[in-house]
């Protein structure tokens, strides 16, 4: 595998007018009776001034990713679980990911593996998969975790394990990511409860829940979910209930997402933190922008 490119070119993101102002948000159970509510202030910052970014946490430490990184963040992980794979296996992918690509879909290699694509910069010329196929994230990660399982990862060393998968150049490039890997990949397996929060601009694209459904279905293999307007909720059990809460956060940015709520607590776009919540633990509830 070739190692990865620096310069990036960061997504375009869509912008509204920043004079108008939300009103209040109902996530759950609707304004009559004491549903779940999560204010969208305008939050008061000129529009150039935000950064968007996706924070997690883990032991004190804070890690940032952009949201197109946070999304195939999610996407590694989300991955990992619906093949039964634990939050090591997930770390030891994005911090893969990181390294090879920076976590983007990129459509280039380098000198060392000029038709290396996607996120792991998988080669069709050494047997990974057709050049469409490396360049799909879910194919990718799939194909990544296909080797990962293969062999004891979780008795070796991160940079170890990536390596004997990757076939590197730079062999132990990969452990300089391993704490941030492990930032997002303990709250995307649902090993931690909001923990990965998502700093980013209002939307005034409509978010489709179909869309979402769909999105997360083909990540994660969940389809017992719900329509209702433009919110989806998702029936969940267990620590999957925080994986997919976290999930659409990280993938706020990309599917227009406005606020989601978990197990007493509600992420909301433009605060863009957890808060207290009337929200119940069988269920995830994503609220999608509207028009």
């Amino acid at each position: 595998m070739g190692s990865n490119p620096e310069s990036r070119h960061p997504k375009h993101k869509r912008s509204r007018n920043w004079g108008r102002t939300f009103l209040v948000l109902v996530l759950a159970g609707g304004l009559i009776g004491g549903g779940l509510y999560a204010a969208t202030n305008f939050i008061g910052l000129n529009e150039s001034t935000v950064r968007e970014r996706c924070s997690a946490v883990v032991a004190g430490q804070k890690f940032s990713l952009n949201p197109e990184q946070s999304a195939n963040a999610a996407l590694i992980a989300s991955v990992a679980i619906k093949r039964g794979l634990n939050e090591r296996a997930a770390q030891i992918g994005i911090a893969t990911a990181m390294q090879e690509s920076k976590l983007t879909n990129i459509d280039y290699g380098d000198n060392a593996g000029p038709d290396s694509r996607g996120l792991f910069q998988q080669r069709p010329t050494m047997g990974w998969g057709t050049e469409a196929e490396v360049m799909d994230p879910i194919y990718a990660a799939n194909r990544f975790f296909q080797e990962l399982e293969t062999f004891d990862y979780a008795s070796m060393p991160l940079t170890d394990a990536a390596q004997k998968v990757q076939r590197s150049a730079y062999p132990l490039a990969y452990a300089k990511h391993e704490e941030l890997a492990k930032a997002f990949a303990t709250p995307l397996t649902g090993n931690a409860d909001s923990a990965l929060n998502c700093t980013l601009r209002p939307t005034d694209i409509a978010g489709s829940p179909k869309t979402t459904a769909g999105t997360l279905k083909a990540a994660t293999g969940i389809k017992d979910t719900t329509i209702e307007g433009s919110r989806l909720k998702v029936s969940v059990n267990g620590k999957q209930g925080w994986a997919v809460a976290q999930w659409a956060v990280a993938n706020a940015s990309a599917l227009d997402i406005e606020a989601v709520g978990y197990a007493g607590l509600v992420w909301n776009r433009s605060q863009g933190l957890w808060a207290p919540a009337s929200t119940t633990d069988g269920q995830v509830v994503i609220q999608l922008a509207t028009s």
